[in-house]
């Protein structure tokens, strides 16, 4: 206990010293702090975008749809399901879809292409379908056969608005689906491929012409938060007792994009292991200076009968509660500078577009880890590098360090 009052008596008395020892610790809290925060908001906003941009956090299909997408693997009790889906906590937006590929044209312009039926309401407000339209208009609210048309597509088959697109393809029945519909408006999906091949129509309309009753192939569903995502899947496995069906999150229905976000993640973290190094380095160099500057001081003590095992406590002590001060401190500033982050975010100079999302700005996150791995990386890294100044510190030999000074 002694040796504890002594540590704290040497930092107030060196109160520069002490100063710009906290300083480097609270600056170093901060920076990994925030490089958490930075990371987990950024990586935790492209997710967000990319699954609400178009597949949403969660999908119910027919088992086996996914690894072998047929017309025929369909989820018949959809309805049944939304009543699940209005009282399940967390879920905020869902849409049922068909998909089926087919030949459509426009006089004599013809092409391949995705078929894809969906709800007008609930597509726009489970996905920002209806944001990127670039010519003509989203669905009516009338019953009428419309579509909507990729843009590389409608240049391919150069069709306009208003204009008659022919469809033809399989029905589920095995009979011939073909039937006209008007070219409503025409998408930019934001990647070359989708803009190709793709063609929206009203879900009762694609029902109807491949003779799917009141079947479809899939409903995305979004939640409020992707931390809620495993729950509310697990909860819907849970309601839905339909073995036939399978309940996946975007890591399973999405895996090419869960691993790239893994790999970028692994990334971050060597990055933040660079922070790390720096903040101990450093803490050694304050440290090691501080302790240099006190040999006299540690030679009196010495010849004074202290053991080299109470110099290395004292060394240690005052490090310990030097970081445990600057972690209290870091937080709160911290606390400050994330919050701004995470309410504003930063604009970008150019905004960034890819795979049909538009990102303006970037956005930190408040989480617990963002505070938690600063405060026990500047705790560990000043009470590990102060151990070798601490020994040092203890090797003094008092006659020496005396005929020095």
């Amino acid at each position: 206990m002694l040796i504890f009052k002594i540590a704290l008596r040497n930092l107030v008395r060196q109160r520069r010293r002490t100063f710009f020892t906290a300083l480097s610790m609270i600056v170093g809290f901060v920076l990994a702090s925030l490089f958490i925060a930075w990371a987990d908001g950024s990586y935790n906003y492209i997710i967000d975008n990319f699954t609400r941009n178009r597949l949403g956090h969660i999908q119910i299909h027919k088992k086996g749809y996914l690894n072998k997408p047929t017309l025929y693997k369909t989820v018949g009790n959809y309805r049944t399901i939304e009543k699940k889906l209005k009282n399940t906590e967390n879920v905020t937006d869902w849409t049922p879809r068909i998909f089926t590929g087919g030949l459509v044209s426009v006089e004599q312009e013809s092409s391949g292409a995705q078929i894809t039926g969906i709800d007008p309401k609930r597509e726009k407000s489970t996905t920002n379908i209806h944001k990127k339209i670039i010519k003509g208009d989203y669905f009516s609210e009338e019953i009428s056969r419309e579509v909507l048309l990729g843009k590389g597509l409608a240049e391919f088959l150069e069709a306009n608005i208003e204009d008659k697109l022919v469809i033809v393809s399989q029905a589920a029945d095995g009979s011939i689906a073909n039937d006209a519909y008007t070219v409503k408006g025409i998408l930019d999906l934001g990647d070359d491929m989708s803009n190709r091949t793709s063609v929206y129509m009203k879900i009762d309309q694609a029902q109807k012409l491949f003779v799917l009753n009141n079947r479809i192939h899939e409903i995305a569903i979004n939640v409020n938060s992707l931390k809620n995502v495993e729950v509310v899947s697990e909860r819907l496995k849970q309601k839905i007792s339909d073995k036939s069906l399978s309940i996946e999150t975007w890591k399973e229905f999405a895996k090419s994009f869960y691993r790239a976000m893994k790999a970028d993640m692994e990334g971050m973290w060597i990055s933040l292991l660079v922070v790390i190094i720096v903040v101990a380095i450093g803490v050694l160099n304050t440290v090691l200076m501080s302790v240099l500057e006190r040999r006299r001081e540690y030679g009196v003590l010495k010849a004074l009968g202290t053991k080299p095992g109470q110099i290395i406590k004292m060394v240690l002590y005052e490090t310990s509660v030097l970081a445990v001060i600057s972690i209290i401190i870091g937080t709160m500033l911290a606390l400050i500078v994330n919050y701004i982050f995470s309410k504003h975010g930063i604009a970008l100079p150019n905004p960034i577009e890819w795979g049909g999302m538009r990102f303006e700005y970037m956005k930190g996150e408040i989480n617990l880890r963002s505070y938690v791995i600063p405060a026990i990386t500047v705790f560990l890294s000043g009470v590990v590098v102060s151990f070798f100044p601490a020994v040092k510190a203890a090797k003094t030999k008092a006659a020496e360090v005396m005929r020095m000074f």
